[in-house]
């Protein structure tokens, strides 16, 4: 029974550490790429929001703006 705790504790783990590592590098993704927020817009807006509320709880402010900004230029 100890053998299967310890499996245990180290897959759940093991997961957490994976989650963390792929929201560090969605986020990562996001605040170096005008073009993949652009894509997470139409697909994750959710996820999206996400990041502009934690740049702006942050004191990171202007990006939604200037992202709004570049994105109805390009449109017309």
């Amino acid at each position: 029974m100890v053998k299967l705790t310890g499996k245990l504790f180290k897959g759940v783990l093991a997961l957490e550490l994976a989650g963390v590592v792929g929201a560090y590098l969605l986020y990562f993704r996001m605040d170096s790429s005008q073009d993949f927020r652009h894509t997470m817009n139409r697909r994750l807006p959710s996820i999206l929001e996400v990041y502009y509320k934690s740049n702006e709880w942050a004191g990171v402010h202007g990006i939604r703006e200037r992202d709004a900004q570049a994105w109805e230029a390009r449109k017309n």
